[in-house]
């Protein structure tokens, strides 16, 4: 299969690109990024759209910043260099960690997060990560900007609140439970390969007051927090008996209520390893 015939625009600018993507919003135009999701769709003609705005020339969607805790990262941001930079596995190696499970890398060398983000595939590590962060996602049309929490963003299956005129340009988040515990676990049949099922948590440093932070993803229509589970994640957390564990677990994926059994049942296992990888034993 090949595409439909459609019209390329490769604006040098963001106020051009969303000019451009205003023109054609209401006839169903696209905005690229890095391409690896919507050139397979483009080639399969899941979508059709009559234009393609590029966003490949638009360098201040590239930029990104970290400074301490904190984040900016521009829509444009690849996942292989969000695996590679030193900066990054210094600030959040978690971060760094879950871009790496991302495709494989030639995919990662093309592929964005901003790209990643606003597709929403319920298996994508970058979705899951932003949602553990609390991200605040920036997006612009030529009406203005707005910001959605990660919490709020993220809809259902390839939904997401951005409107048909937006572009998401840029990230922003501080660490979560900086200097605290981690742990990220997902199956693939092969590495590379879309996430069966995963799951990413931190618990605070100690003697810290923050609460601990848990997702899920591959499991559900979309990524999710873990409230119950949060709820027992402390710095002194070292040990959950298995009934509170399941019962945490359990009452968090009833409230998706889109997770079948066999999903549960993976979902679980791997926040199980997760919280192991981060020094907490289950049993």
């Amino acid at each position: 299969m090949k595409p439909s015939s459609f019209l390329y625009r490769a604006p040098a600018t963001l106020g051009r690109a969303l000019d451009d993507l205003a023109e054609c919003a209401e006839e169903g135009g696209k905005v690229l990024a890095g391409g690896q999701s919507l050139l397979p769709m483009l080639n399969y003609r899941l979508v059709r759209p009559p234009v393609l705005v590029d966003l490949g020339t638009v360098t201040e969607l590239a930029e990104r910043t970290i400074t301490g805790r904190g984040f900016r990262l521009g829509a444009m941001t690849t996942t292989g260099w969000l695996a590679r930079a030193a900066e990054v596995r210094a600030a959040w190696p978690l971060l760094a960690t879950a871009a790496s499970w991302v495709g494989h890398v030639q995919i990662r060398s093309r592929g964005t997060i901003g790209g990643s983000v606003a597709h929403a595939d319920p298996s994508a590590e970058m979705a899951a990560t932003m949602l553990l962060a609390d991200a605040r996602i920036t997006l612009k049309s030529t009406r203005g900007e707005r910001v959605e929490q990660a919490g709020d963003f993220f809809l259902g299956y390839l939904s997401t609140t951005v409107e048909e005129d937006e572009i998401l340009t840029h990230l922003d988040f501080e660490v979560p439970n900086t200097g605290g515990r981690w742990g990220f676990e997902e199956f693939a049949p092969r590495h590379g390969d879309f996430a069966e099922a995963g799951a990413a948590l931190t618990l605070p440093a100690e003697d810290s007051e923050e609460r601990g932070r848990a997702v899920a993803f591959g499991v559900a229509d979309r990524p999710f927090r873990l409230p119950s589970l949060e709820t027992l994640l402390t710095s002194s957390t070292g040990r959950l008996s298995r009934r509170v564990f399941d019962s945490a677990v359990g009452n968090d994926f009833d409230a998706v209520g889109t997770v079948t059994a066999e999903k549960r049942e993976m979902g679980a296992h791997l926040v199980a390893r997760a919280l192991r990888a981060a020094g907490v034993v289950v049993e």
